[in-house]
């Protein structure tokens, strides 16, 4: 097995466990990785944390046996890791990753589809595609252009330098830099408190980012959607639980998932 999950607690946490590759991921790999969301999806975890064991989170596609003359990159893509991405982007509660070392193709694309992607000071991250006559996939181009623009994204294609974690936080792309050998504290810290959080309010606001995102509402249809979501919030065992511990002065309970 060359990815890991074990779930304490209602939180989920899935390693990639093949440092020797840095975490490089073929077809079988990706299936483990889809199965294991899966298996947390149905243990109904509050929280879950993604994570790469070694000195890399994610390398990209494991293409140390691909041929490239017989290669279908267009079906690895389309039929392997776009539903997994897909199935990350929706799994029903908070999603963490760690990123760590190299961050690079697929392992870009699971970030891309995390919630919230904490990332140590010695993470590298762009596109060094070119000098395999390949280009960015695993939805890094939308990402960049999106946070870098045109011009940037175009100047790392084209020389495949990559971004240090300081400098990709710093221009937006992800959360948090920490320093590497704090990182798994940090992050867990963190994860253990949205796990023990109203995870109905963030669907909601997970739900509400995504509009914004994909669907580019604006702000009167985003409000009016804001004005539903709070709506149906308030009809919850944990909007009452929230409000009942605030009024009370202690801290709430919230037990929904």
């Amino acid at each position: 097995m060359t990815v890991r999950i074990e779930i304490a607690n209602r939180i989920a946490e899935i390693v990639l466990d093949d440092p020797a590759k840095l975490n490089a991921l073929d077809v079988r790999a990706i299936g483990e990785l889809s199965a294991a969301f899966t298996e947390a999806e149905n243990a109904g975890v509050r929280a879950l944390l993604l994570r790469g064991e070694g000195r890399a989170f994610c390398a990209g596609r494991d293409i140390s046996k691909v041929d490239p003359a017989n290669d279908d990159a267009r079906g690895y893509l389309d039929e392997v890791v776009t539903p997994l991405l897909h199935q990350i982007a929706d799994f029903p509660a908070p999603t963490f990753a760690m990123a760590t070392g190299a961050c690079l193709g697929v392992g870009l694309g699971l970030l891309v589809a995390t919630d919230v992607v904490y990332v140590a000071d010695n993470a590298r991250i762009g596109s060094p595609f070119a000098n395999l006559g390949a280009t960015l996939d695993s939805g890094g181009h939308a990402l960049f252009v999106e946070r870098l623009g045109a011009h940037r994204t175009l100047d790392l294609i084209y020389t495949g330098e990559l971004m240090s974690g300081a400098e990709a936080v710093a221009l937006g792309l992800f959360s948090r830099v920490v320093p590497a050998d704090e990182l798994l504290d940090f992050t867990w810290t963190r994860v253990r408190k949205v796990a023990s959080g109203a995870t109905r309010a963030y669907l909601a606001s997970k739900q509400l980012v995504r509009r914004l995102r994909d669907d580019r509402v604006g702000l009167w249809e985003s409000l009016t959607e804001e004005n539903i979501a709070q709506g149906d919030l308030c009809l919850t065992d944990d909007y009452r639980e929230g409000f009942a511990a605030f009024q009370e002065k202690r801290t709430p309970v919230f037990r929904q998932s």
